[in-house]
């Protein structure tokens, strides 16, 4: 077991009597599990300090940092939110210019909004068959900082919430090359480099920094993640003056030990690695007797798409990937990750069952045997969206709202997201066209959660909040 871990047991053990927060007092209180309270503590002696690390922490989170090959490692209990908010705060000064994949997660736009970063955009190309953005390659990248020199750091996503790998090493040699920062959100690869099936992760091809949500990929906490740091382009005081404003001053030792322990598990039991890959690999033999649902597979070696995130398409079928998440849910008491106008997303880890697996497979083969084909192929209209006035600026507009049949040529005065994944549709200050209204009319139809649109009669009488006009 971790090191923390051990030590948070052995002192719930004890007979320390606790005259300090938190109030439970380390008791079963109202039927909460005593075994949780008892390691619940704040920074008390011995137990080092998350904001000043010195003791315990700091040795844990060099021992983590040593496992992903980077030069530093912060523990994160305010999930990959915060890793991504200082990520930015330290890397872009005030007011400066940012550029991202388009497809980031909303965070990275709060991030902006809080800087004020002036933000410019790289569009993913979109796998048509399967409706999903690719990575970003570094042709994307060269081009982008070829067309504008005062780009001052580089923020993409890798591994993508549907599991698309980008090619991190030539990015960043194409970054360093200006002599800018790389950020790579990489909340989903927590559990990258671990085995030879998996890519490596990106602290490794070059990254100056990274975040990892390891209650994602790893058997971790829900809102554990970790912050890694290389190189010199980023000032290593200024990243932790800014964890210390994004983080909690009241940090959970629960969580923090749950960080150690799944890394230490990803370490100490690569045969997990293995037996996930045996699993995942036997899945796809016998998806292979899928008629009309499609999922994407891709040879492991080729590294590029991730092992473990599993798409389900129905396109091309008279059922959406909402109705299937239903069915799934509901018949076969199968939950999945999440789910859009054409596909459902699935994710396996290292703590998947063989049971797991065998009823996904029987549940999709079950429904695939009675589906209809559609000549209807809903794609995504992702595309270029027009900026009207800055994020920051707009933000702070008032707003009034505004029936979508009459939105468009206005500006966004709210994000517009389907949720999960969290990115955006419309970003505030963007101008809204006629696709991105197409976009949001579709994922209503499908019965899609989409953030920032109003009215409880969605689909009837859907409402945005826009700017203002004068």
């Amino acid at each position: 077991m971790g090191i923390l871990i051990d030590k948070l047991i052995e002192y719930g053990n004890s007979d320390h009597y606790p005259y300090h927060m938190p109030g439970h007092k380390r008791r079963e209180v109202e039927g909460f599990p005593r075994q949780v309270t008892d390691m619940d503590i704040t920074e008390i002696a011995d137990f080092d300090n998350l904001h000043q690390a010195e003791g315990i922490i700091l040795k844990a989170q060099q021992r983590v940092a040593k496992v992903y090959g980077v030069e530093e490692s912060f523990f994160l209990i305010n999930g990959s939110t915060c890793g991504i908010l200082s990520a930015i705060s330290a890397a872009v000064p005030f007011g400066g210019h940012l550029l991202i994949a388009r497809n980031c997660h909303k965070s990275v736009y709060h991030g902006a909004y809080l800087r004020q970063l002036k933000l410019s955009y790289i569009y993913p190309s979109i796998n048509k068959e399967f409706d999903i953005c690719e990575a970003v390659t570094p042709k994307q990248v060269e081009e982008m900082l070829q067309a504008d020199d005062s780009i001052q750091a580089v923020l993409i996503v890798s591994p993508t919430y549907e599991g698309r790998i980008a090619d991190v090493k030539g990015i960043a040699e194409v970054v360093h090359s200006r002599g800018i920062p790389l950020i790579v959100d990489e909340a989903h690869g927590a559990h990258l480099g671990f085995d030879e099936n998996f890519a490596v992760n990106s602290g490794r091809w070059g990254a100056d920094l990274i975040i990892n949500s390891v209650h994602k990929t790893l058997p971790a906490m829900t809102q554990t993640a970790l912050l890694h740091c290389n190189g010199t382009l980023i000032d290593r005081d200024k990243l932790k003056q800014f964890l210390h404003i994004y983080q909690s001053s009241s940090p959970s030792y629960i969580m923090m030990a749950s960080i150690e322990q799944a890394v230490q598990t990803a370490v100490q039991k690569k045969e997990l690695f293995s037996i996930f890959k045996e699993r995942w690999d036997e899945l796809h033999k016998k998806l292979k007797g899928l008629q009309r649902i499609k999922v994407l597979y891709e040879e492991p070696e080729r590294k590029n798409h991730d092992i473990g995130k599993l798409i389900i398409s129905t396109k091309g079928t008279k059922m959406s990937g909402k109705q299937l998440a239903d069915v799934l849910r509901q018949k076969f008491h199968l939950e999945m990750e999440m789910a859009c106008e054409t596909y459902v997303l699935a994710m396996f880890t290292i703590a998947d069952t063989p049971e797991g697996y065998e009823r996904l497979a029987r549940a999709l083969l079950e429904i695939d045997a009675g589906l209809q084909v559609s000549g209807e192929m809903l794609t995504d209209e992702t595309g270029v969206r027009a900026e009207g006035i800055p994020l920051y600026e707009a933000w702070d507009r008032e707003k009034e709202e505004v029936p979508l049949v009459h939105a468009q040529g206005r500006i966004a005065g709210e994000f517009i997201n389907l949720y999960p994944p969290g990115t955006p549709i419309a970003v505030p200050g963007e101008r809204i066209d006629a696709a991105m209204i197409r976009q949001i009319r579709n994922c209503l139809k499908c019965g899609l959660e989409v953030q920032g649109v109003h009215k409880e009669e969605r689909s009837v009488g859907a409402v945005i909040c826009c700017i203002k006009e004068v």
